[in-house]
């Protein structure tokens, strides 16, 4: 686990744009609960934290096109996205934020 953020930097119901070895990913807080996705919209090259945040849907919009992403698995909730985003482990400790960043060929779908 990396860290990245203190909690204060993430807003409830927003989100906060780190990079991580060259993986831009944004860390989302919906009250207690934190995730973190990739900040790279699937269909088009555009950060995700730039969007939207639905705390009630748990989802984040692409404000490029539209796309919506769940942020537990990262699957597109809407189109013209088809493909979906990477997720992270995520966990805060004593106000910090710490992600964990697998080996891709690691990781599991």
């Amino acid at each position: 686990m990396i860290r990245v953020a203190s909690l204060d930097e993430i807003p409830d119901g927003g989100a906060h744009r780190v990079e991580i070895d060259g993986e831009e990913i944004a860390i989302v807080r919906a009250g207690a609960v934190l995730y973190a996705i990739s900040d790279i919209c699937s269909h088009e090259h555009f950060h995700l934290s730039d969007g939207e945040v639905d705390v009630d849907e748990l989802s984040i919009e692409c404000p490029k096109h539209g796309s919506a992403f769940g942020l537990e698995d990262g699957q597109p909730r809407s189109l013209p996205a088809v493909l979906p985003v990477r997720t992270y482990g995520v966990r805060e400790e004593g106000g910090d934020v710490f992600v964990e960043v697998l080996n891709p060929t690691a990781a599991t779908a």
